[in-house]
């Protein structure tokens, strides 16, 4: 396959309709990452808990757990633009909300509990439209050009978004960031208005609901390959990736320091992201990434190792970049792979298993995470967790030959 470059990126990106739904896609995402990493350092300053800091966390990731399997089976039933366009609105209202009862200092921990249950419920069931709908904007010979790109979008956010939360949160406060938050929120939804798409899921004869979401559990469990991903995904949500929901935790407890600390940690993590993302948007093939996304596995774990014995903010910065380089491109890697390996008649149930796990996984963790942290400290469930991730990596790399073969035999 010869090489996308850059320039072919382009090239997709100019395409209006996909470039309108990725630019409001990408700064929306952004800020939901915003939002979450103002709202664990508000339940931090609140609440000085590290058990709340992961509550919160599980309250905007878990309820994807419960919707994924049906929004997936929906997001091959449903018109995916209309869908985005409700539940966007829905979600600039919730922004709003959140921004003025911090202005108007009426946000406690309980009401940012449940505002942000609230925002992980529509944001957990707009996941697979959001992944799905890709194939509507742009035609076969650059749909996995434009995966690839989603991918590394959807990724960097997870990165980009708290290093500008850190920024703004430094600058200007919470209430800024809730703000440019909800600011996010509103240019999206003017995207979609402007955007169309070429096809729509098909109407399908017989068969319930319940049904076709069972089908998209057993294609994503028994599909070779995908579950191997779906597997290293979950175990490295629950271990090891809790540790940016709780780096407020990190900054303060064990760096003795403050929002700027927090900043300068979260900043990091989304340059190293950038640098990830960019690096592996610029391969011309998606041959070779089963091996990419295995290696950054391991990488990602030990250079949290080496962030766990960190005992100065100045030590702990490097490393942050480092691992945010080595997730982002495990992360979008896997991503790329189960998107391009997945039919289209089942993208969006596939997809609302993916979901699941990369939102799940972490919530579980957090609050896991977050509660261990409470008894023994940041660093022993840190390190507990980095060891088991890297058990698992290692079951697979003794047996990456078959592993190969099952992601990339048919690219």
């Amino acid at each position: 396959m010869p090489r996308l470059g850059f320039d072919r990126i382009i090239d997709v990106l100019r395409q209006r309709n996909y470039g309108l739904f990725t630019l409001g896609n990408s700064l929306s995402l952004i800020g939901t990452w915003m939002q979450r990493i103002a709202s664990g350092w508000l339940a931090w300053t609140l609440t000085e808990s590290a058990t709340w800091v992961g509550a919160i966390a599980f309250a905007d990731l878990f309820p994807c757990v419960l919707l994924g399997p049906f929004s997936g089976a929906a997001a091959d039933r449903w018109n995916r633009l209309h869908v985005l366009k409700i539940g966007q609105i829905l979600g600039l209202m919730q922004a709003v909300v959140l921004a003025a009862l911090y202005q108007m200092d009426m946000l406690s921990i309980w009401p940012l509990f449940l505002i942000t249950l609230f925002h992980g419920t529509v944001t957990g069931f707009l996941q697979p439209f959001r992944l799905a709908i890709t194939s509507g904007l742009v035609t076969t010979q650059w749909l996995n050009t434009a995966i690839a790109i989603n991918s590394v979008t959807f990724n960097l956010a997870r990165f980009v978004g708290p290093a500008v939360a850190g920024v703004l949160i430094a600058i200007g406060g919470l209430g800024t960031t809730y703000m440019v938050n909800a600011v996010t929120f509103a240019i999206f939804a003017l995207c979609l208005t402007q955007v169309t798409i070429h096809n729509q899921p098909k109407k399908r004869a017989g068969g319930s609901f319940m049904a076709e979401t069972m089908v998209g559990v057993r294609h994503a469990v028994t599909t070779p390959g995908v579950n191997v991903l779906l597997l290293l995904t979950v175990v490295a949500g629950l271990m090891v990736r809790p540790v940016v929901e709780l780096l407020p935790g990190w900054a303060a407890q064990i760096f003795n320091g403050s929002s700027g600390d927090f900043a300068a940690l979260t900043s990091a993590l989304g340059i190293g992201a950038v640098i990830g993302g960019l690096w592996l948007a610029g391969r011309g093939s998606a041959r070779g990434l089963a091996r990419i996304m295995l290696g950054s596995q391991a990488a990602m774990c030990l250079v949290l190792l080496a962030f766990s014995a960190s005992w100065h903010v100045w030590m702990a910065l490097p490393l942050a970049m480092l691992a945010g380089a080595a997730m982002v491109v495990g992360a979008i890697s896997a991503q790329t792979l189960t998107q391009i390996i997945v039919a289209e008649d089942v993208r969006g149930r596939v997809l609302g298993i993916w979901g699941l796990s990369v939102r799940g996984s972490p919530a579980l963790g957090a609050l896991v995470m977050g509660a261990a942290s409470d008894i023994w400290g940041m660093r022993p469930p840190l390190i507990a967790g980095v060891m088991v991730t890297l058990c698992v990596v290692a079951w697979f790399a003794l047996r990456f030959d078959r592993l190969r073969h099952a992601l990339e035999d048919t690219l």
